[in-house]
């Protein structure tokens, strides 16, 4: 006959009603809400079922299927609270030198164990080199830290 033995077991892919593909896609991102078109395509395709990327997009738009939005940025600063809020002395100073004015500030590092506070400093217009120290500083006790 000059067909393949891979031809006999495959299996025909059958053609998708509109209706229940909509509704298993509903399904799909009432399950995985941040699911875009291209991770609920690779689900139906999971399922078995092969749709055009193209027709995915056009039933999530058409039936508001959106993907919800991870957030990216995790606010860890409370700006209502109840302790003292201090001045900020270095607003309006003008600065002719080196070492008239220092800046720190802290931040997070997640590691296996838990979280480490870094805290770097820099002085005004030095800021790229002083910014340096303290990254070096870290990676020096990186190996330390795990």
């Amino acid at each position: 006959m000059g067909l393949s033995r891979s031809t006999y077991y495959d299996a025909p892919s059958l053609p998708t009603d509109g209706a229940a593909l909509v509704a298993t896609m509903i399904a799909i991102c009432d399950e995985f809400e941040a699911y875009g078109y291209r991770r609920v395509g690779a689900e139906l395709r999971h399922r078995g079922i092969v749709v055009n990327a193209k027709k995915i997009r056009r039933l999530m738009r058409e039936n508001d299927l959106q993907p919800k939005r991870r957030k990216r940025f995790v606010a860890t600063t409370d700006s209502d609270h109840d302790g003292p809020i201090f001045p900020d002395l270095a607003r309006h100073k003008f600065l002719d030198g080196p070492n008239q004015v220092w800046v720190a500030d802290i931040t997070y590092i997640a590691i296996a164990a838990g979280f480490v506070y870094m805290a770097p400093y820099s002085m005004p217009g030095h800021a790229g080199w002083s910014d340096m120290r303290s990254a070096v500083q870290l990676m020096r006790a990186w190996p330390l830290l795990r």
